[in-house]
């Protein structure tokens, strides 16, 4: 993985709303907007900022159906950042 992929990354998950995000997506297969909203307790707008930032570091994809936004986890970024976390060990 490249070490700017992983800087990131590593960025992103230093948040806690968006680590409880990932997490949740772990769990499930998608979330939408609303859960993702429910989940945090925080406003639209800082919501959309999280996702934003998840989105550009590749540990999440969002899709737009009509006015909804679902958020998937990008398990390949996971397993590949996982991968270069092993190694450092």
């Amino acid at each position: 993985m490249d070490s700017q992929l992983v800087a990131k990354s590593a960025g992103a998950l230093s948040d806690k709303y968006r680590l409880r995000i990932v997490l949740a997506l772990s769990k499930q297969a998608q979330l939408a907007f609303a859960e993702v909203q429910e989940l945090t307790g925080l406003s639209q707008p800082c919501v959309s900022h999280h996702l934003k930032i998840l989105a550009e570091s590749g540990l999440v994809q969002t899709q737009k159906c009509g006015r909804c936004v679902q958020v998937t986890l990008n398990k390949e970024a996971v397993r590949q950042l996982a991968l270069f976390l092993n190694d450092l060990g």
